[in-house]
């Protein structure tokens, strides 16, 4: 037999609430964590000169803070799809749930820099718990349009996070809630954390995988220090002038994820319950769309890094003032998410390509007008450019996990989802290091606010180009199949 044909007939029935009749509330429940998981990735970044200034934290330090909970999600993802599939996705949903907000809660009173870091990855290992069931739970939850709204509703919560959290961030450390300065941004988790596990019970439904109950061990230790090798020297080469560590990382992983792959095929054959049903790689859609994932968070994580560099090192912007420039940008997220589904019943699986390329017709315009500003122009007039490629963003962002997981079973909707949240986070990891390493190449050894100029602009080319490249990889994904 198969894999695809494993796929397929493996899956079995899925008990599902009617169609006509969803329980809308299970929404905002599972979204809140999600919203909160990826502002609090990027939200970091402004209150870094705080933390460093009140935790006397050094560079490396303020490193693993930024990135430790990047590298702790991506390792634990594809286990916890799979121990979503065991025990239960609500019950690993609220259990991640709870340690989110007690790792938040940890963050936010931390005396010194190194609990913070361990805060940070506690955040990061409690998210990758939650991440993977969320897709679960909505593919159980909902049916037919109704599922497609979700994701529609996963995706644009998850781009609101990002494109906001520097003008989030900002606000609560100006506001210096009860004194509490850059801790407001970890303690905010705590209440929303507290009602929606309260709310879970009531409004998420539960539901398993089928097959054996046996988690698989050896795969996750193949696949968590393959991730992790992949990683770890991705967030920290470029910091440390890519030294021979990060290359032998880089080439171990190759084989540890090489090994997980042939370890799980062979397991799937013996009849065993691997973490990742190989059969999904088959499926063109979802193959193809985890290398669209992975380019266009690429694209969207490093445009942020250096959106905001320019802002605050090139044009002297505090971290509110710069995050009030990318309300434009949101505006423009917003007005394409609230038309996700006029665009994408009218343009089908090509929604994702105009949107990459209407992303980068507003990166190369901001590229221009950026160059004609120097550093003495009114920022003001990159607003036009910003509306455009938050437009784009949103036409990406709204559908893209729709698309990917349209023909997943909801039996193995953990796994994949886990699988997808993975290429996330790499593709976010390798558009920093390779991006970012660029730019700040091109800063030179001279550094003055003219070089962050040079550098942007140099950086939206790229990053316009790239936007293209997720435009043509759209062209590889399936066409959908014609209706009777």
């Amino acid at each position: 037999m198969t894999d695809t044909a494993d796929l397929s007939t493996k899956a079995g029935p899925a008990a599902t609430p009617a169609e006509d009749r969803p329980n809308w509330a299970t929404l905002p429940v599972v979204l809140a964590p999600t919203f909160m998981i990826t502002l609090d990735m990027f939200i970091v970044n402004v209150a870094i000169p705080s933390i460093q200034e009140d935790l006397h934290a050094g560079t490396g330090a303020i490193q693993f803070v930024v990135a430790g909970i990047s590298l702790a999600v991506a390792a634990v993802l594809i286990t916890a799809g799979r121990l979503g599939d065991i025990y239960g996705r609500r019950r690993m949903f609220a259990i991640g749930l709870a340690l989110f907000t007690v790792a938040s809660a940890g963050c936010g009173v931390a005396p010194n820099a190194g609990e913070l870091i361990v805060g940070r990855v506690a955040q990061g290992v409690s998210a990758g718990l939650m991440m993977p069931q969320v897709l679960a739970i909505l593919s159980i939850a909902y049916t037919g349009a109704n599922r497609l709204k979700a994701f529609n509703a996963y995706g644009i919560a998850m781009g609101f996070a990002g494109v906001f959290g520097q003008l989030i961030g900002g606000v609560l450390i100006k506001a210096d809630l009860f004194g509490l300065g850059w801790r407001a941004i970890f303690l905010i988790n705590v209440p929303i954390g507290a009602v929606v596990l309260l709310l879970t019970p009531r409004h998420v439904p539960e539901s398993k995988g089928t097959g054996s109950s046996k988690l698989d061990l050896v795969g996750t230790a193949l696949v968590t220090l393959g991730l992790v090798g992949v990683i770890l020297p991705l967030i920290k080469g470029r910091e440390e002038g890519w030294p021979a560590w990060t290359w032998e990382c880089l080439a171990g992983s190759a084989v540890l994820l090489a090994g997980f792959a042939v370890h799980q095929r062979l397991l799937g054959a013996k009849g065993g319950a691997p973490l990742v049903n190989m059969a999904l790689f088959r499926q063109r859609a979802f193959s193809v769309g985890l290398i669209t994932t992975m380019l266009f968070y690429a694209v969207m994580s490093t445009f942020f890094l250096v959106f905001a560099l320019y802002l605050q090192q090139g044009h002297g912007l505090s971290a509110l003032e710069s995050g009030l420039i990318f309300v434009p940008l949101g505006t423009g997220f917003f007005l394409a998410s609230m038309l996700a589904k006029q665009i994408g019943a009218k343009l089908g699986r090509q929604a994702l390509a105009v949107g990459s390329v209407v992303l980068a017709v507003g990166l190369v315009v901001l590229e221009i007008t950026a160059d004609g500003l120097g550093t003495d122009g009114a920022i003001g007039w990159i607003t036009p450019a910003l509306l455009v490629a938050g437009f784009g963003m949103g036409m990406v962002m709204a559908p893209l996990s729709a698309t990917v997981l349209a023909g997943i079973p909801p039996q193995f909707a953990a796994a994949a989802s886990g699988v997808m949240s993975t290429a996330v986070q790499v593709g976010t990891a390798l558009g920093v290091a390779i991006i970012g390493n660029l730019f700040y190449n091109a800063l030179g050894t001279t550094v003055q606010p003219s070089s962050f100029t040079h550098a942007f602009v140099l950086g939206c080319e790229v990053l316009a180009a790239l936007a293209v490249v997720v435009a043509v990889s759209v062209q590889l994904l399936p066409k959908p199949a014609a209706r009777g």
